[in-house]
């Protein structure tokens, strides 16, 4: 029996999260969680290039993270797993409680006697 190579999990993960390190990306996705959304609605609603939108999608779409929907000309975008949704909650969580923290030590700085 071939034992599992669990450097080859770890390098996975590593890519799904590369393909969410983007700005752009993450805006699309948090738009694409709440539904399915065309190019050119989400173009619209985030002010970017379509060929900058189109590039984005292509990543995430590589990565099996969205999936296209052609209706005639138009193509729409879904998100593949919900649980997407769900993890950027949980980073929104965790980057408020990054931020309140930093918050936090600012005040205690500014609190602080100068010398």
């Amino acid at each position: 029996m071939v034992s599992p190579d669990p450097g080859r999990l770890q390098a996975f993960k590593a890519e799904f999260f590369k393909a969410l390190a983007h700005p752009l990306r993450i805006r699309i996705l948090e738009r694409l969680v709440a539904r399915e959304h065309s190019v050119l609605e989400i173009q619209r609603a985030l002010g970017a290039e379509q060929s900058s939108v189109s590039q984005q999608l292509a990543v995430l779409r590589a990565k099996h993270i969205v999936r296209a929907r052609k209706e005639g000309t138009t193509v729409f975008y879904t998100v593949v797993d919900p649980e997407v949704g769900a993890l950027l909650r949980a980073a929104r969580r965790i980057f408020n409680n990054q931020l309140t923290g930093t918050s936090r030590m600012l005040r205690e700085l500014a609190r602080e006697p100068r010398r």
